[in-house]
């Protein structure tokens, strides 16, 4: 750490940042815009003005955080949550509405895409409310603006675009049925009045956060969940945050790429181990959530030999055939057939070359099934077949992250803001 160690503790303390999630890098930059911002200002005076300008100081997270979201993302997430919507007014006799939350929600397009998801079931409007946060006052104003562009459209799926929303000059506008169902404010999770006199939520989404933060933040923060997660509830997260809620006592509800926790049946949580100080060898066995395993405490174990010397090159059939087979990975494993995808991956790779986005898809299968060490082989072969394979670099950072490997982390961190940065200028060109 340098000098700006001061700024990193201010984000740690104010939203609970962890510099080793995101990377001295983004930080660093943030901070040294908001000291031009005002021309002839240095470090010491931005940090003099940071202490006494409650507008300053949320201009500097506003340049942290970077919104990256898209309707319907992790879409079987919305189609679980639809199937248990319908299940729980069952349960409740339909005597009251739903009660959802959304945090954190960005710009707006995950609560959003909750009430879609619940209108399109078949649900009536008065029979759930959606409230949605998020610690930046911009993005909950533009939220409210319910206007969006072709980035927050994602995927081939696009039928909701043409059920929910007008085309407008600037963009696509959501319609005033969808965006009734959610209410909109600014709270933060390290606030411990956050909701204190809401009743607890049937459903709560908060996805790709808990990655942000160090060990003690977040079993704050899992306590703060519970609290707002009605017992009978139901808690959504990241794809790499799977384990570690196992972990601190949940259990997955069995359904594949839902990313679907409760608490019904679960283990008592177990401790966390301390941080560990080196980073741990990483198996190669000889078996996409913004991504999050449990910290735990694994022995040394002898490094096998590379990955590419066991591979028997193997002609490459026809591409369209590999895409189908690739395709049929992915509908199985989002359908819950989490065997079935496996088989499917197995069966590619016995018939194809290696290809990085199948030993993606079995450290995905891997990381959900709580096997963290396998999941881990995975995500590195996938890296040795494609260095800059985005997802793998997301979720191999947060298990090790998670186990203690800060150094390892922060540097496939830092490959994946490369990856994005080259792939967000190859499509502006």
């Amino acid at each position: 750490m340098n000098s700006d160690q001061r700024f990193f503790d201010f984000l740690k303390e104010r939203i609970g940042l962890d510099v080793t999630s995101v990377g001295t890098a983004i930080i660093e930059r943030a901070v040294r815009q908001r000291i031009i911002a005002v021309p002839g200002r240095a470090a010491d005076e931005y940090w003099q003005c940071l202490q006494h300008s409650a507008q300053e100081q949320q201009a500097l997270i506003e340049a942290v955080i970077v919104p990256e979201t898209w309707f319907f993302r992790y879409p079987e997430s919305f189609a679980t949550l639809a199937r248990l919507a319908i299940t729980r007014l069952a349960e409740i006799k339909h005597l009251r509405a739903l009660r959802i939350l959304s945090l954190p929600c960005s710009t707006g397009e995950e609560p959003y895409s909750i009430a879609m998801a619940l209108l399109d079931a078949g649900l009536g409007p008065h029979q759930f409310k959606v409230d949605a946060l998020d610690v930046s006052p911009l993005s909950i104003e533009r939220a409210r603006h319910a206007l969006y562009g072709r980035n927050s459209f994602r995927g081939a799926d696009l039928g909701f675009r043409e059920r929910h929303f007008n085309v407008e000059a600037q963009g696509y506008r959501l319609s005033e049925r969808v965006s009734e169902q959610v209410r909109l404010q600014v709270g933060n999770l390290l606030d411990p009045a956050l909701l204190v006199n809401e009743a607890p939520y049937d459903f709560v989404f908060c996805r790709n956060l808990l990655i942000y933060f160090d060990q003690p933040t977040q079993q704050q923060v899992f306590e703060v969940l519970k609290r707002l997660t009605h017992q009978d509830g139901v808690l959504f997260i990241g794809p790499a945050e799977g384990s570690l809620l196992g972990r601190l006592g949940m259990r997955s509800i069995g359904i594949a790429q839902s990313f679907a926790f409760s608490r019904q049946g679960a283990p008592q949580p177990q401790p966390m181990p301390a941080m560990m100080s080196t980073p741990l060898p990483a198996p190669l066995p000889a078996p996409l959530p913004l991504s999050q395993v449990a910290p735990r405490v694994i022995p040394p174990v002898v490094r096998p030999r590379p990955f590419a010397a066991s591979v028997t090159p193997i002609t490459e059939p026809k591409t369209s055939d590999a895409a189908t087979l690739l395709a049929n990975i992915a509908a199985l494993a989002n359908a819950g057939k989490s065997a079935d995808a496996r088989a499917a991956c197995q069966q590619y790779l016995r018939s194809h070359a290696p290809a990085a986005q199948v030993f993606y898809w079995l450290g995905l299968l891997s990381d959900m099934a709580g096997s963290a060490l396998e999941a881990q082989g995975f995500y590195r072969k996938a890296l040795y077949l494609e260095p800059q394979h985005a997802e793998a670099l997301v979720h191999l950072a947060a298990l090790l992250a998670s186990q203690g490997d800060a150094a390892g982390a922060r540097r496939l961190q830092d490959r994946a803001a490369r990856s994005g940065r080259t792939a967000d200028s190859e499509r502006k060109q």
